[in-house]
């Protein structure tokens, strides 16, 4: 019998799962991502007003990436609890923890009432926004990779990775509402805090809706085969394994680097598309604020819808070539993108954003699949969020800080297109030698000697294989186990 593999999802199961997974990462990137555009709209004024606005523009970006600093602390608790107990209960907290914080944001007095104290509880709730992404990105991505089968692992991963442009959609749109029916006096007076109360029903919806889901059955089978190795080898019930994240730093070291660098590009891009977008149409080309954040708005409509496309392009062609597009065109289009923004014409804004957001889904559409297929079920959890969440503090937390200050220097974007582009090098040049993983089976051990066969695949016979293709030698006993432990997964889900 051959051991188990994936187990094949019912449609209405992957269904739940996904959906679950999509609306619970909209909830939360939409808290996070209207930090980063308060920061460059409303904060910069009511929490760190100064002469320059540049300058409080760049002090409110530093709070910004106070967030990300905090990320990679998320993803090493978040990651240790979820590969130890699993993935469910982790994701409904972190809803929970970044609802709670984006809601008492609406509720901050500004630095006219309380001076400093204002920017001080604002740089705190920020940490805990921060702490709690760093747990939900890789949760919530591991537990549809886990739910999904190995054939179309790329297309249903991609769908919480469309959180991302969801929640900054909903952000964008709930802003330039208010920008719309309301004076620029009256939202800065009181308008700005209806976005941030509103994450309170936002979460309140994502948790009844994530608590409906079962847990990932990969891990539960996992967990029921180190069980009975356990009993097989006389260790107590209560046997600690070492810590996931001392493993992943110990054996796994070089698929944490190769995430980084996958990530480096396509998280500083975004970063720019997006966050310094408006700081660089509003201030530097003294545009109205609608121009930008209707550019973003019909930019992520766009990227929303076609990001699942981009992952499911994977599952035919393999996780590298489209990662390839998107990094390869991005480090050109850097250079378009500014030039574009120069016109000064809300239409061609308009299609800039959307082109860099096109090439920006090629890059995060198959992300979540190939970053969980590099690593073990055991510390995927651990290794996928610390992975992506390094990247972020050396990428996305200082793009904007980097791109404004570049900006602010030399008076030109050439400096930023420069810095964009080379980050897409970095990223192509990662994933250009990177293994291909499309296909792997993540109920197996990933091998760390031999060498892939096509696509990512094992050569039939080998054994601890990256891939679906199973070791047909010596591996009975456990082939068993697997099967009757996926078995039960199957009854409990």
């Amino acid at each position: 019998m051959a051991a188990a593999a994936s187990a094949p999802p019912t449609p209405a199961s992957i269904k739940r799962v996904v959906a679950a997974s999509l609306i619970g990462t909209t909830i939360e990137w939409y808290d996070f991502f209207l930090y980063g555009t308060a920061a460059a709209l409303v904060f910069n004024k009511l929490f760190f007003p100064t002469a320059d606005p540049l300058t409080g523009t760049l002090i409110a970006f530093l709070t910004y990436a106070i967030g990300f600093l905090a990320r990679p602390l998320g993803g090493v608790v978040f990651g240790h609890f979820g590969d130890t107990f699993g993935r469910k209960k982790l994701l409904v907290l972190s809803l929970l923890m970044m609802g709670g914080a984006t809601f008492a944001m609406g509720l901050l007095p500004t630095h006219a009432s309380i001076g400093v104290g204002a920017p001080v509880l604002l740089t705190l709730l920020r940490l805990v926004q921060g702490f709690a992404l760093g747990g939900e990105w890789g949760g919530a991505v591991l537990i549809v990779s886990e739910h999904g089968g190995d054939r179309h692992r790329g297309f249903w991963a991609s769908w919480p990775q469309s959180g991302a442009p969801g929640g900054n959609l909903l952000a964008t749109g709930v802003l330039a509402l208010l920008a719309a029916v309301q004076s620029d006096a009256t939202f800065l007076a009181w308008g700005w805090r209806i976005p941030f109360l509103l994450s309170g029903v936002l979460v309140a919806v994502g948790l009844w809706i994530r608590l409906s889901v079962s847990e990932s059955p990969v891990f539960l089978a996992a967990q029921a085969k180190a069980a009975a190795e356990s009993a097989e080898n006389g260790e107590h019930p209560d046997h600690v394994e070492r810590a996931p994240v001392v493993r992943v730093f110990r054996e796994d070291w070089r698929q944490v680097l190769t995430a980084i660098g996958t990530r480096f590009g396509e998280n500083i891009s975004y970063y720019v598309l997006t966050s310094f977008l408006l700081v660089y149409v509003t201030v530097h080309l003294g545009l109205p604020k609608t121009t930008a954040l209707d550019a973003v708005l019909i930019g992520s409509a766009v990227h929303f819808v076609t990001i699942p496309a981009w992952g499911a392009l994977s599952d035919r062609v393999g996780r590298r070539p489209v990662t390839l597009i998107g990094s390869a065109g991005m480090a050109v289009w850097a250079f378009a993108f500014f030039a574009l923004l120069d016109t000064k014409s809300p239409t061609v804004i308009t299609l800039a954003v959307t082109a860099g957001l096109l090439l920006h889904g090629a890059m995060y559409g198959p992300q979540a699949a190939f970053i969980s297929e590099m690593f073990d079920t055991k510390v995927r959890y651990s290794g996928a969020s610390m992975g992506s969440q390094l990247a972020s503090i050396v990428a996305g937390a200082l793009a904007p800080i980097i791109a404004v200050e570049l900006l602010k220097d030399y008076g030109s974007s050439v400096p930023v297109s420069i810095y964009l582009s080379a980050a897409a090098v970095i990223t192509t040049l990662t994933v250009a030698f990177a293994k291909e993983t499309r296909g792997r089976d993540l109920t197996r051990t990933v091998s760390r000697t031999s060498a892939p066969g096509p696509h990512g695949a094992d050569k039939p016979g080998s054994t601890d294989g990256a891939s679906g293709t199973a070791s047909t030698k010596g591996t009975k006993g456990v082939s068993g186990l697997s099967d009757r432990a996926t078995t039960q997964t199957r009854r409990a889900v």
